[in-house]
């Protein structure tokens, strides 16, 4: 083939491909053109409704700030307090504890102590009144086989003795 035609084909096929790439960057200039179009009105969107609410978040952020912080200054406060009282209370109820124990061992050895000296009392009492009366009772016995002996003496020697519980078959 000679030369002409070869250029003639490579211009040829050079155009077509410049044609094709002249179609493809002409729908990417249209896709690119919708794009930004879509684009322009969401940043209109923004611009209206997003940046005001925005700045009224930011306006409340910085009034609040300072009651923020307040409130976080009052709760770290109460909570320090609460807590200190939470310790006294528990000083408190360990001393009335430890109180309250020694109350009821104090109660115990007086209520021990009591009894003992009831039982010794009773025991006194007991031995101080069963002692003449048993003085007394021998001394009646006493006085009544003398008189047993003194008056009845034959009648006496008569009986057979027999225990006491041997006569009641």
């Amino acid at each position: 083939m000679d030369t002409n035609t070869l250029l003639v084909i490579f211009i040829a096929v050079t155009s077509v491909a410049v044609i094709i790439q002249m179609g493809v960057m002409i729908g990417l200039f249209v896709s690119v053109k919708k794009t930004g179009d879509r684009v322009r009105e969401l940043a209109d969107k923004v611009e209206t409704t997003g940046l005001p609410a925005l700045e009224a978040a930011r306006s409340l952020m910085v009034d609040s700030k300072p009651k923020v912080d307040e409130v976080v200054k009052n709760v770290s406060e109460t909570v320090a307090m609460v807590r200190n009282q939470a310790q006294r209370i528990e000083l408190t109820l360990n001393d009335v504890v430890d109180r309250t124990r020694l109350q009821v061992i104090r109660a115990d050895e007086m209520v021990t102590r009591a009894i003992d000296k009831v039982e010794q009392t009773t025991e006194s009492v007991a031995h101080g009144v069963t002692s003449p009366v048993r003085q007394i009772s021998g001394l009646f016995s006493g006085l009544a086989a003398g008189f047993n002996a003194y008056f009845g003496g034959a009648k006496s020697r008569d009986r057979i003795n027999v225990p006491q519980d041997e006569m009641f078959i």
